[in-house]
């Protein structure tokens, strides 16, 4: 098979990906935020959440963290407390407007979710998740088989 870029799972992975992130953006920036915050305002409890913790569960990386906090920082969404326990660790806690951002990040979530599924009959649901999770895993076991030689440039 001739590989093209229209035809490799990885494409397609991408661009639903890609469809599902600006239609959150999209719904996210009538309600002040982006799809990334909602998706951390989801990920704050409410006994707080180490910033490591957000960082593990939302798998944003530590500058675009913090610039996402800082931002629902100065909305007015979040408030940062150092840990008594550890001074070195941060915890996050939405504030009583944050708490009402997360809500409708959920409900946004939730919304979106039950209209993708009412598209599905429940047997292609259960595949796609199955074959999603078998992406996941072989994804995560791949092991490159090309070797890359570095010339030297002169």
């Amino acid at each position: 098979m001739i590989m093209s870029q229209e035809n490799t799972i990885d494409y397609f992975l991408k661009t639903s990906w890609q469809a599902v992130a600006n239609k959150y953006n999209v719904i996210a920036s009538q309600f002040g935020f982006t799809q990334a915050a909602g998706y951390i305002l989801i990920n704050i409890h409410k006994e707080g959440t180490s910033v490591s913790q957000i960082a593990n569960s939302t798998g944003v990386k530590a500058t675009s963290l913090s610039r996402v906090l800082n931002n629902l920082e100065s909305l007015g969404f979040i408030y940062r407390e150092v840990n008594t326990a550890d001074k070195r660790s941060v915890k996050v806690y939405l504030t009583e407007l944050g708490r009402e951002k997360r809500k409708v990040a959920k409900d946004v979530v939730r919304e979106f979710n039950e209209h993708l599924e009412a598209q599905l009959t429940e047997r292609e649901r259960k595949q796609f998740i199955k074959l999603l999770q078998k992406v996941n895993e072989v994804a995560a076991n791949y092991v490159p088989t090309i070797n890359v030689e570095v010339e030297e440039s002169l």
